[in-house]
């Protein structure tokens, strides 16, 4: 399965009409570690989504560009669609698309890629 099919536009979503009830997480995904996937999958259940959004969101402090951010989330298994959007687009996005739960990653996000450049930094050093 090319993965990239989940990648959609906001307003092309709605039209596929996703099962619901429906999780969306917000993030920037940015380091995907087995964690995440983890996490992710334990969200689903513990809210008996039947559909996983994930909204891929832009970040000054990016690795990868967003598209490729977009791609990395759209192959985990766990995820049904992604949605690249801006962060002003948030609160429009959540009201259309009324999810059961909103679970926002981005401070995790960020934590991750600051635990990765430290631990780059400390095996250089050695």
């Amino acid at each position: 399965m090319d993965t990239r099919t989940k990648i959609l536009n906001p307003g092309s979503l709605d039209a596929r009409q996703p099962l619901r009830p429906l999780l969306l997480v917000t993030g920037y995904f940015d380091i995907l570690r087995a964690e995440l996937a983890l996490e992710l999958e334990e969200a689903r259940r513990r809210t008996q989504a039947q559909t996983l959004v994930v909204l891929v969101q832009p970040w000054a402090g990016e690795t990868l560009p967003q598209a490729a951010r977009a791609e990395m989330a759209a192959a985990l298994r766990v995820v049904d669609y992604v949605l690249i959007a801006e962060k002003e687009d948030l609160d429009s996005l959540t009201g259309s698309l009324q999810p059961i739960e909103t679970i926002r990653l981005e401070e995790a996000d960020a934590h991750r890629a600051r635990q990765l450049i430290e631990h780059v930094h400390r095996r250089q050093s050695c």
